[in-house]
């Protein structure tokens, strides 16, 4: 097989990318471990930044989310049983985000493809990325994990496969650098058959812990709470996740409205980059080379951003011969990368509790919730990073 990019993962970084490539006339096969119902199938959240609504429809992708996402204009933070209402659209001219979970998205950017013509090989094993330094990259596979072994030699391979796939390893350990923070907390989360109890989502903060209130449908609401990440889900009965829900989101004149619990689990939550991003003609994107905490609803937002900058640096390539957005791919990126990770540090240090700081910097964090309350410029601030920072053209447009 032949193809001018090969790209490794069939999340939202490596099938945005096969769009965008598809819109500028680009070849591209996409190589994916799992399953497409597997794909499909992964309940994910999705808070998609107003830009990247605005990139879905002009992909022609748009109208599943525009039928089915929830569009807010705000959120709710909430301290001490107050709440504060952060203007979103107010702040930022009218931007919004929307909720559509994730593999909503890649249901849509799938069909997208398939119905284009473009190839995804799903359930492929054993991939691995032959030259990655050279001019003649190759991906190595199995179809169906277990078939005779295929090549797919590329122009260029694109590592969208995230944290534990084969992209990242193919970089020489002596020619990256990895940044990791791991907190001491997790998320425990569940989907519940309830009605809509507030319009849009509440980030709390109490002494007890971290409590998430957002929405998947009208009758289905994704709820989220601070816990011990080693802790055994078996250890929170229904009965346990309400009394610890209502007691860090009740207020003294609203209540929670509680339903069937049918989906549970607990995930840690940590940050982590590599530097750089790219080796020789291979390209990390999304999970691969960076995950953030998702209490700044960044991850999915961040991967799009990734392959849009990869996408118009291909396109000058390939189109005009010019190499200098190929060639500044990771700096351009990394810049994003680390803004998005200073937000998401400071929405989960900002809103969790824990153990390990001192008084002094409990009180910190109230400060900067009261500072967004009190303060046009820090709520602008929070807003604009909420909704997806703008796009520096001067770097970004390859």
């Amino acid at each position: 097989m032949r193809t001018q990019v090969g790209i490794i993962g069939a999340g939202p970084a490596g099938l945005f990318l096969a769009h965008l490539l598809r819109r500028a006339g680009i070849d591209s096969v996409v190589i994916e471990s799992r399953s497409r119902a597997d794909v499909e199938g992964t309940v994910r959240a999705g808070v998609l930044e107003h830009w990247v609504t605005v990139l879905m429809q002009g992909l022609g992708l748009g109208e599943r989310m525009l039928r089915d996402g929830h569009f807010h204009d705000g959120i709710t933070l909430q301290w001490n049983r107050q709440r504060h209402h952060v203007d979103i659209a107010g702040l930022t001219n009218g931007k919004h985000v929307t909720l559509y979970p994730q593999h909503e998205v890649l249901k849509d950017l799938i069909a997208g493809l398939l119905a284009a013509g473009n190839e995804i090989i799903f359930g492929a094993g054993g991939t691995t990325i032959r030259g990655a330094g050279t001019d003649t990259p190759a991906i190595d596979f199995r179809r169906d994990g277990a078939g005779p072994p295929e090549t797919v030699d590329c122009d260029y391979v694109v590592g969208a496969d995230g944290f534990h796939g084969p992209a990242r390893q193919a970089i020489p350990a002596a020619h990256r650098t990895e940044y990791q923070k791991i907190y001491p907390f997790g998320w425990l989360g569940i989907l519940t058959k309830a009605p809509l109890s507030w319009h849009e989502l509440i980030y709390s903060n109490q002494q007890d812990g971290f409590a998430l209130l957002s929405t998947r449908s009208p009758d289905v609401q994704r709820m989220y709470l601070q816990c011990d990440p080693a802790d055994d889900i078996a250890n929170w009965p229904d009965s346990r996740v309400w009394e610890n829900l209502h007691a860090r989101l009740d207020t003294a004149d609203w209540s929670l409205t509680e339903g069937a619990i049918f989906q549970k689990g607990i995930i840690p939550l940590r940050s982590f980059v590599c530097e750089p991003m790219q080796y020789g003609r291979l390209f990390l994107a999304g999970d691969a080379a960076h995950i953030v905490p998702p209490t700044g609803a960044k991850g999915l937002n961040l991967a799009v951003a990734d392959v849009l900058v990869l996408s118009r640096a291909l396109e000058a390539q390939y189109r005009r011969n010019n190499p200098a957005g190929l060639a500044m791919y990771s700096a351009t990126c990394l810049r994003r990368v680390w803004k998005a990770e200073r937000f998401s540090w400071y929405m989960t240090t900002m809103l969790h509790s824990n153990d390990q700081e001192t008084d002094f910097e409990r009180r910190i964090h109230v400060a900067d919730l009261d500072l967004v309350r009190t303060s046009e410029s820090s709520a602008r601030s929070l807003a604009e990073n909420y909704v997806g920072l703008p796009f520096d053209d001067r770097h970004e447009s390859g």
